[in-house]
Order: structure tokens, then C-alpha cells, then sequence
């Protein structure tokens, strides 16, 4: 517990001068996340196979492009473009007429490609919800965190029934209930307070309440991956966590999820 506190405030430390700094800085930073990120979807089929070289290099060079390259052709507003993504689908795709099939196959071109789509989707839609307004960031981020947070304890307390046992184990109805709704209330006054006080409290319930849910099915998701990949956590990157893809698991469906809301809404 220790180990896991002390990892947790030296991430803190690291990351919220990056974000409140913004600009080259957080670039940077963003830039060695996806590195760190694309290294753990690499390794989470070494068991099966090793991709060549020059596969990892193409498809870390591109969940690069796609986050930081931008054009007025763009898709949610939020930097992704057709161009981008053609390109991605060619540079990935061709090799594997290559390769021979034992090395590199369309199969694994497009599990790369799903990984790199949902990352760089992230954290594209992360850059802009930070250059946008740092509190959006910070309201999206409370979800999550009281979510996981609510769902233990009330787990704990008076969780009786399985969620979903072949998933996580852990997880309670009772939980996933009450962290659903302490969560997204707890959001909710954080957006009506500090981000717009004139907000329709309705329409803010219920859009808070279906990213919360969204929030506990990205943590189910990426439990999914790792009970089918048969391994506890995507890396030992960080003491007492995981892997960075542990500790973005729910961010990431939540951060997706809202700036599609909020281009819509």
C-alpha cells in the first residue's frame, strides 16, 4: 500500500506541472506516454509472437502522427482526420503482404491498428480537453477516480452480487451502483459549480451518469484484455499500479465518451 501511494504522488508530481504548464512541455510528456503506451500493447502479444522491428517502429511512428498531426479535414473536432487515418490503414496494412505470415499477418495489422485508433484517439481528445479549459480535465478525471473509488468501498461494505465473475471477480452490483451515482454526483456539482452554474441539471444528471457508467465498462474492457491475454497488469512500469494502460483504463472510454458529447450536446 505504501509502495502504491508513493508511486501515485510521484506521478502526480510529474504530471500536473505538465499539465498546468500546457504547451512544448506537455507535448513532450504526451509524446513519452505514447511511447510508454504503445511499448505495452506490443508486449501484451510477445507471449503469442514479437512483431518485426519495422512493424513497432511503423506503428509507433504512427499513434505519433496521429496525435500531433493536424488538418481542417477533421473528425469530432478534435485533430483526427480521414487523411490521417488512410495513411495509418496503408502503413500498416501493406507490410503484411511482405511478411511472412508467421511473422506478420493482416490479422495483426489490424489488432495495431485498433490499438493505435483507441489511443490516439484518447490522447488527441486529452490535449484538446486540456488546451480547451484545464477544468474540463480535471471534472472528466474526479469520475473515474470517485467512481473506482465508491465502487470498492461500497463493495466492500454490502456488495453481494457478482457483476460480471468471468471478468473481475471483484466487482459487485451493489458497488458498480453506488459508485455510478456518488461519482457522477460529486462530477456533477464540480461541473455546476465551477464550469457552468446555469446548467440544465437534467441533461447535466444524465450525461454525467452515462460517462460514469462508460467509466466502469473501460475499467471491464481492459480487464477483458488482460484475462485474455492471461496476465495481472499490462506492465511494472509503475510500483503498486501496473502498466500505464492500467491506470488509463477507465480515463480513457470517459474521455472519448465526452468529447463526442460534447461536440453533439
Amino acid at each position: 500500500m505504501k509502495k502504491r501511494v508513493l508511486s501515485a504522488m510521484v506521478l502526480l508530481a510529474i504530471f500536473i506541472p505538465l499539465i498546468l504548464i500546457g504547451g512544448i512541455p506537455f507535448k513532450i510528456g504526451l509524446a513519452i506516454v505514447s511511447v510508454l503506451t504503445f511499448k505495452e500493447v506490443i508486449d501484451l502479444r510477445k507471449k503469442e509472437k514479437d512483431f518485426p522491428s519495422l512493424i513497432k517502429i511503423l506503428g509507433l511512428l504512427c499513434l505519433l502522427f496521429l496525435i500531433f498531426y493536424t488538418h481542417n479535414d477533421y473528425i469530432l473536432e478534435i485533430g483526427l482526420s480521414y487523411r490521417t487515418i488512410g495513411i495509418i490503414l496503408l502503413l500498416l496494412i501493406i507490410p503484411a503482404i511482405f511478411f511472412d505470415t508467421e511473422k506478420y499477418n493482416t490479422k495483426d495489422a489490424f489488432y495495431l491498428i485498433g490499438w493505435i485508433l483507441l489511443l490516439g484517439t484518447f490522447f488527441t481528445a486529452l490535449e484538446f480537453l486540456v488546451n480547451y479549459n484545464i477544468l474540463y480535465f480535471i471534472f472528466i478525471l474526479l469520475i473515474p477516480i470517485f467512481n473506482d473509488t465508491f465502487a470498492l468501498i461500497f463493495g466492500i461494505l454490502i456488495g453481494k452480487h457478482k457483476l460480471i465473475p468471468s471478468v473481475s471477480p471483484k466487482k459487485t452490483w451493489e458497488g458498480s451502483i453506488c459508485g455510478a451515482l456518488l461519482g457522477s454526483f460529486i462530477a456533477g456539482m464540480f461541473y455546476l459549480n465551477l464550469l457552468n452554474p446555469t446548467a440544465n441539471i437534467l441533461k447535466l444528471g444524465i450525461s454525467v451518469l452515462v460517462l460514469s457508467i462508460i467509466s466502469q465498462l473501460g475499467d471491464l474492457a481492459f480487464s477483458k484484455m488482460k484475462r485474455e491475454a492471461k496476465i495481472k497488469d499490462f506492465s511494472h512500469l509503475i510500483p503498486g499500479h501496473g502498466g500505464l494502460l492500467d491506470r488509463f483504463d477507465s480515463l480513457i472510454f470517459v474521455v472519448i465518451a465526452f468529447v463526442i458529447m460534447f461536440t453533439i450536446i
